[in-house]
């Protein structure tokens, strides 16, 4: 990697990790304060229409976003036919759930989910305008846009979000802030981007785009029914409350990987796009996004593992004692994440997304049976069989590289294992830090100060490498800022 791109790289990686950060913590924070104010079946209502709503977003990227971004000649006409593309489709779209709205309701037995489908769905036309702008942004490597168009959307739905539950609005205050998020997003990156699209539209170039971006649609879609299929089987045969529960121990683990992980899958597919012709760079890229990702993913995975029996009931209530259990499966399946994410950015950006649609079909075949085989156990099994299914994937997502990249899954396992086997070594003081008679706050806070200098110092003794690497980097920045000072 030249030096000038290595600079562009990490300043956006930067810039992406910033705007997670902020944003998502944001929305964690908002988050907490509304699981004291609303009801577990106010989330339960809005996870079931969500299932819905995510499944069709899919729809309205369509992989374009992904073919534009992975197209090095890309210009205004590619980017202005996709973007009238996808608005008029995703009017179709919303028109389509205004419509079905009551069938969805009647399916959940609750009338009352009528209306809130139909303006929750608002959503879809609001992302027809705001994907292609996405696109420009990861294509152009100017992550630092999206970092005040996330920041001033997420800030002011968390004030209209607790403000309308404070009121007593109930599930209203979580349709208003998520209507209100994206919106603002969508506003300010439209003001901020000086990327405009043109009255202009080629058939053929769609076409062309959609050679590559079809395969990734039918991916993403058979992943995104796949993941929320477990939603809609515990929302129908169990109750919206365990779903809630079942979110609920999703988003802490969720809150942790998003940061670490959608900051680098962002920045890593389109700079792995750039240098598609040089298989050595790739893999050296992929192999450093994999390393350095999940020495930061593991240890927080497994230390919030290890805090959960404390930090539930903290900072939701006792109320929410019974999502603890989803947290602990979910805090090891995400724990993989940064393997899975590497993998498919380097198929991808190699222009084979023949192999990640092929991968999809395989691996949501067998989490499918695996599904079904839980459902007569509980939500407890349906949410181990999530483990059983990480497992797989992981070696399925890694099989292509073999061939592409000449890197097997048993490198990756072993460049990874360092991160692994040192969270689980901190797992074990930290957890038991749990049952030490003090109050909840005082245990929390010596476990997290435990469970940093346990794994500072285990990487320190094995002289683990991504240690010293996120040092050299941090003061490369330092001293960089220091000669421009």
């Amino acid at each position: 990697m030249s030096e000038n791109l290595k600079t562009k790289t990490l300043s956006n990686l930067a810039w992406r990790f910033a705007e997670r950060v902020g944003a998502q913590g944001v929305k964690f924070l908002v988050s907490l304060v509304l699981a004291r104010l609303l009801m577990p079946s106010d989330y339960g209502k809005i996870a079931l229409i969500t299932v819905f709503i995510t499944i069709l977003n899919v729809f309205v990227d369509s992989g374009l976003g992904n073919a534009l971004i992975q197209k090095k000649d890309a210009d205004d006409l590619d980017f202005s036919t996709v973007f009238i593309f996808n608005f008029l489709l995703c009017i179709f779209l919303y028109l389509g759930m205004f419509f079905v709205a009551p069938i969805i309701a009647k399916f959940y037995n609750d009338e009352t989910l009528t209306p809130v489908v139909r303006v929750l769905s608002l959503t879809i036309v609001i992302s027809g305008l705001k994907n292609v702008q996405q696109a420009y942004v990861s294509k152009k490597l100017i992550f630092k846009k999206f970092f005040f168009a996330t920041l001033i959307g997420t800030l002011g739905a968390a004030v209209l979000g607790i403000w309308m539950a404070y009121k007593g609005l109930g599930v209203w205050a979580l349709v208003g802030q998520q209507l209100f998020n994206i919106t603002v997003d969508t506003v300010v990156l439209w003001i901020i981007v000086k990327w405009r699209p043109k009255f202009q539209f080629s058939l053929i170039r769609l076409k062309s785009l959609f050679s590559y971006g079809i395969k990734l649609l039918f991916a993403s879609l058979v992943d995104t029914v796949y993941k929320d299929i477990r939603q809609l089987i515990i929302g129908k045969v169990y109750s919206p409350v365990d779903l809630a529960y079942y979110n609920k121990g999703l988003e802490f683990p969720k809150f942790v990987s998003s940061n670490i992980n959608n900051s680098i899958d962002s920045v890593l597919f389109p700079v792995l796009s750039t240098e598609q012709q040089d298989i050595v760079k790739v893999k050296a890229m992929v192999r450093r996004a994999m390393t350095i990702s999940s020495f930061l993913m593991w240890p927080f995975m497994f230390g919030l593992a290890a805090t959960g029996k404390t930090l539930v009931p903290l900072l939701l209530t006792e109320k929410w004692n019974d999502s603890v259990i989803f947290l602990y499966f979910f805090c090891f399946t995400e724990g993989f994440l940064p393997i899975t994410t590497a993998n498919l950015n380097a198929i991808k950006a190699l222009g084979r997304s023949d192999y990640i649609l092929k991968t999809e079909i395989i691996k949501k075949s067998i989490g499918l049976l695996l599904i079904f085989i839980a459902i007569p156990f509980g939500v407890y099994a349906i949410a181990a069989s999530s483990v059983v299914y990480t497992l797989i994937a992981v070696y399925i997502n890694a099989f292509p590289n073999k061939k592409l990249l000449g890197y097997s899954i048993f490198e990756m396992l072993r460049d990874v294992f360092p991160s692994f086997g040192m969270s689980l070594l901190m797992f074990i003081p930290v957890y038991f830090m749990n049952f030490i008679e003090l109050p909840a706050v005082i245990i929390l806070l010596l476990q997290i100060i435990v469970g940093i200098l346990v794994y500072y110092l285990l990487s320190k003794v094995f002289k683990n490498e991504s240690l010293s690497y996120l040092v050299s980097v941090m003061k490369g920045f330092i001293n960089k800022r220091k000669e421009k000072e």
